[in-house]
């Protein structure tokens, strides 16, 4: 059933106009000039390292998964929690991030594929998004190639109650969820500035909030086998 047919319909209208009015608000103040990469230097308003640990922790007992954090790049005004959904420990991101021993298992299989519901945390504004990430292990002859496939959303039934869980613990931290449909398309009125000449295109909301790659970009990164347990 689409959403024209849906009960909720109005009251789901209310709070996504609510949802952006918000968005739209944090656009103007972040960005005066209307130009993406020429955000304010003073709307610095992301959480802190220990509330990032402790928001991790606690959607790791909420959630009943394990949790990771990965701070932001010099280029990501944004920090991530990947909550394990599908997969076991020790993972393919705690390898890749946090310099965990790869598994003897990775020695004998050829490929390796995990799941992971991604929040994404502002580091310029008080707010917050998820997405659905597939992370692929390819063993290579020096190592293993790790490819990070990030969706536009949330799409798979078995996360949803999961995500569901993890949106209504974010207020508790001062966090407004956005809903990445939402903030797929380029604001109205604003310029994409040097993202043009990174990426081609214009910049969604999502990169005026969170991080410059388009948000279904796929990354690909190597672990060398240097880091196997000996």
């Amino acid at each position: 059933m689409g959403c024209t047919n849906c009960k909720a319909k109005v009251g789901c209208d209310d709070h996504k106009g609510s949802m952006m009015a918000s968005v739209d608000q944090a656009l103007e103040a972040l960005y005066p000039t209307k130009t993406w990469g020429e955000a304010a230097d003073d709307q610095v308003r992301g959480l802190t390292h220990d509330e990032l640990a402790g928001l991790a922790d606690e959607l790791a007992s909420t959630l009943g998964a394990a949790t990771f954090v990965r701070e932001g790049g010099d280029d990501e005004p944004c920090d991530f929690i990947y909550v394990l959904c599908m997969g076991r420990t020790p993972c393919i991101v705690q390898v890749r991030d946090h310099g965990v021993a790869p598994p003897a298992e990775w020695a004998t299989s050829d490929a390796i594929e995990e799941l992971y519901l991604r929040l994404v945390v502002s580091q310029r504004a008080p707010i917050a998004a998820v997405q659905q990430v597939g992370v692929d292990l390819i063993r290579a002859e020096t190592g293993w190639l790790v490819r990070e496939r990030p969706r536009a959303g949330v799409y798979d039934a078995p996360l949803l109650p999961r995500m569901q869980k993890l949106v209504a613990t974010l207020p508790g931290y001062d966090l407004l969820h956005v809903d990445f449909g939402e903030i797929a398309h380029a604001p109205p009125g604003f310029q994409a500035g040097s993202w043009r000449d990174l990426f081609a295109g214009d910049p969604s909301i999502a990169n005026y909030l969170f991080y410059p790659q388009p948000t279904t970009m796929i990354a690909t990164s190597f672990v060398p086998r240097e880091m196997e347990s000996a």
